[in-house]
């Protein structure tokens, strides 16, 4: 099983159970590892150790309860305290405010369930934004959502500080650190990356509730745009995360590791099979294959969202920005991702000129990193298991109805144009 659905699953149960006894020992023995491996794993995904995750759970749901019109003495007992006296004292000190406190700054909602598989959709509104820059005394400059140009959707998770800063959220410590430690990295071996600002205290990041924020500078450039692509940005595309990869491959394990096979088997291709009506026999061909070859495949740490508006480019620098997703995978998902990227916003106008882009974007990385001739025969099936995976994702949200639908036809058309997939 992938590890990050591994750790979700324990983080589910934590999620139902807060109200009960949960051990570390327990939940190691769930996963059928080790407690050491397990705590390991545990804090690659989420940023911290079981135990105090688990006691931030229950403090949260805590407090939340008591917004809601519990007692305090309630509230504490029912999440595992035996005094409200002891409740206090532990929030206080994982969330350095009190009770009262946390619920007179109206920040006491229903807590985030972590999802580790699925994007955040955070809100926070500028007035707390202005709040929280008040760390870098930036609290007057002017806050402005960020809109991906490709496709017109607001980020969720992010907002421009004026013209140089861009101040980032989330509920996942875990991808935080994640983005910080591979932007330094990359940094060090002189690459651009948004490594975080220091606050007017020295921090690399805040913590609000059970937000985090930290600042990033903008880096110099533009996103390339999929509508945009001219002769050679394809190739250059492909190039460029062919360098990020030989980048990443000389930085130290800081990700956790995926298992791209058992997700599609488990869990994705099931449900983009259900979703889509696809023939047994060709679910079956097609996981066979996958199957044979996905041990073959080298593996290192990849970005896992090189989509084009997370590509910045300047006149004579280029850079990467957003690696909360990073994680240890095959190498070839980085530019099969890109690839579907610019079919995803590009989709309807001119399907069939998107396999010369696809081409292209592979021929690049092949130039700098030198596909294997695994590789090159996983290459389509890489292609589809991203689309089977956005397929299953899209299809459990509602709200993106209209997303699955067209991720279910792009998948449809890949079905179709399987053997020119091919031709690499």
């Amino acid at each position: 099983m992938d590890n990050r659905a591994m750790i979700q699953k324990s983080l589910d149960y934590i999620e139902e159970n807060l109200q009960a006894e949960i051990t570390a020992e327990e939940l190691a023995e769930m996963a059928h590892l080790s407690l050491f491996h397990y705590y390991r794993l545990f804090r690659q995904a989420t940023g911290l150790p079981v135990m105090q995750y688990i006691l931030r759970r229950r403090l949260l749901h805590g407090v939340y309860a008591i917004s809601m019109g519990s007692t305090k003495i309630d509230a504490a007992l029912r999440f595992g305290f035996d005094t409200y006296a002891g409740f206090y004292k532990a929030f206080c000190r994982e969330f350095g405010s009190t009770p009262s406190d946390f619920l007179r700054s109206s920040r006491a909602k229903r807590p985030y369930r972590i999802d580790l598989q699925k994007e955040e959709h955070m809100t926070v509104t500028h007035k707390k934004a202005a709040q929280i820059l008040r760390c870098w005394n930036l609290e007057s400059e002017p806050i402005t959502d960020i809109y991906y140009e490709g496709t017109g959707n607001k980020n969720e998770n992010a907002c421009y500080v004026g013209d140089a800063f861009v101040l980032k959220y989330t509920a996942n410590l875990g991808k935080l650190k994640k983005h910080i430690e591979v932007s330094r990295a990359l940094e060090g071996v002189g690459l651009l990356a948004a490594v975080p600002v220091p606050t007017t205290a020295g921090a690399e990041y805040i913590q609000d509730g059970e937000v985090y924020f930290y600042l990033t500078r903008r880096l110099p450039g533009t996103p390339m745009v999929s509508h945009r692509f001219d002769d050679g940005d394809a190739r250059f595309v492909g190039e460029i995360i062919g360098q990020l990869h030989l980048a990443l491959s000389r930085i130290e394990d800081c990700v956790s590791e995926a298992d791209l096979l058992s997700t599609l088997r488990d869990w994705a291709l099931p449900k983009a099979k259900a979703a889509m009506e696809l023939p047994e026999r060709f679910c079956v061909e097609y996981l066979n294959t996958f199957s044979a070859l996905y041990p073959k495949l080298p593996r290192q740490i990849i970005h896992r969202d090189p989509n084009p508006g997370n590509i910045i480019c300047a006149e004579d620098q280029w850079g990467f920005i957003d690696f909360e997703l990073s994680e240890r995978n095959v190498r070839i998902y980085d530019p099969c991702y890109a690839a579907t990227a610019v079919l995803s916003e590009t989709f309807g106008a001119d399907n069939d000129s998107w396999l010369s882009i696809y081409r292209d974007i592979l021929w690049g990385y092949d130039s700098v990193v030198h596909l294997t001739a695994d590789e090159r025969k996983a290459i389509p099936h890489i292609i589809l298991a991203n689309q089977f995976v956005c397929v299953a994702w899209f299809a459990e949200q509602d709200k993106y109805a209209e997303i699955c639908e067209t991720n279910k036809r792009m998948t449809a058309w890949l079905i179709e144009k399987f053997g020119a997939l091919k031709n690499i």
